[in-house]
């Protein structure tokens, strides 16, 4: 568990570094260690929330909270998180939906990486439906799988140009941080407990300190775009770990 335990540490510090918690690699690790699947959301899930805390108190009292530009994704997400965190879903439909999950994400990150340090003038205004919708999407993903969804929200946030790549930032962790806490409940109506969880404290604890040094490495030290470079690189060395299990 030594080993794990650094490559959760290590998860979290990069992910927090961009303003994400790190649920999909948390539970591509777990499926990897041979875990108990039925303990993978509520782990994954309370890291992400562990980690996104910190994310989110240290944006938003910098002032980088567009709320206004969140509240039609919150609307989306906030039901579909609950709903797909109460569906139960075979483990190998589960493995097949994280290798998805995890090779979108990489490279929209890879695709996206340079607008995190790339201000712009001007931005879009997009529909309050049409927000709505993705957040739906969003919601009912990050439920089923065991993730905040932030992942994908913030490179579309990006790619649509609709704020300040600071505000991205923090809409992406409070996204993660509701869709999480929303996930987890609906996880707990499929019989789960928190009493499994207690047996693996100590990984909630690594990524508790990964996580405050992410936020330490994005405010101080290296520029975001590089960070997300990173985290890019491996999100799809993940991805790639897990489609060789499935299909190799």
């Amino acid at each position: 568990m030594i080993i794990l335990s650094i490559l959760f540490f290590v998860t979290a510090l990069l992910y927090s570094s961009v303003g994400f918690g790190g649920g999909s690699t948390y539970l591509a690790l777990l499926l990897i260690w041979g875990l108990p699947y039925s303990i993978f959301p509520l782990i994954a899930l309370s890291c992400n929330i562990i980690v996104v805390s910190g994310n989110c108190f240290n944006y938003i009292r910098a002032g980088n909270l567009n709320f206004k530009l969140l509240l039609p994704f919150f609307i989306g997400s906030i039901p579909l998180a609950f709903i797909g965190g109460s569906l139960p879903i075979d483990k190998k439909i589960f493995e097949i939906l994280l290798f998805i999950v995890l090779t979108i994400a990489g490279l929209l990150l890879l695709l996206k990486f340079k607008s995190y340090d790339d201000p712009k003038k001007v931005y879009r205004k997009i529909p309050f439906f049409f927000s709505v919708i993705i957040g739906c999407i969003l919601g009912l993903i990050s439920g089923i799988v065991g993730i905040g969804g932030g992942i994908f929200l913030s490179p579309i946030l990006f790619l649509l140009n609709v704020a300040k790549p600071k505000q991205i930032v923090t809409g992406a962790s409070l996204f993660i941080l509701i869709n999480s806490f929303f996930g987890i409940l609906g996880q707990l109506t499929k019989t789960q407990t928190f009493e499994g969880l207690l047996n693996y404290w100590f990984l909630l604890l690594v990524v508790l300190v990964g996580g405050q040094i992410g936020n330490i490495l994005n405010l101080k030290i290296f520029p975001t775009r590089i960070l997300a470079l990173i985290t890019s690189g491996l999100v799809l060395f993940v991805a790639i770990r897990i489609g060789y299990r499935i299909f190799i």
